[in-house]
């Protein structure tokens, strides 16, 4: 059965299995590893909230904020997020906020 193509995207296949091929495009590559510590931030957020059991709407009362700010941030909208406000929600999840520069991969 042949798969029927939409603008790059082929019906049936796996995010996984268009991620590898988009991931020959240099560009594309590019842009999806800049992304990647914000990637690493918003999955570590997501899993400290569900490790203390708590919803979004909990977690924003516990900043003085709303559930929407809460869902922004979890969506990736990190590049507007203040080190201070990390700082608060770490603190909320009784986690530890943790910045540092390490050498790219490849350049060791």
């Amino acid at each position: 059965m042949k798969k029927a193509t939409t603008k790059g995207y082929t019906r049936g296949t796996t995010l996984d299995e268009y991620k590898a091929e988009q991931m020959k495009d240099p560009e594309f590559k590019k842009a999806w590893d800049d992304l990647e510590p914000e990637f690493e931030l918003l999955g570590s957020m997501i899993k400290a909230r569900e490790r203390k059991k708590i919803s979004q709407a909990e977690l924003a009362k516990r900043l003085g904020t709303k559930q929407s700010a809460i869902s922004r941030l979890e969506r990736g909208a990190f590049s507007k997020a203040t080190v201070e406000t990390l700082k608060k929600i770490a603190d909320a999840l009784d986690s530890t906020l943790v910045i540092k520069l390490q050498a790219k991969k490849g350049l060791l």
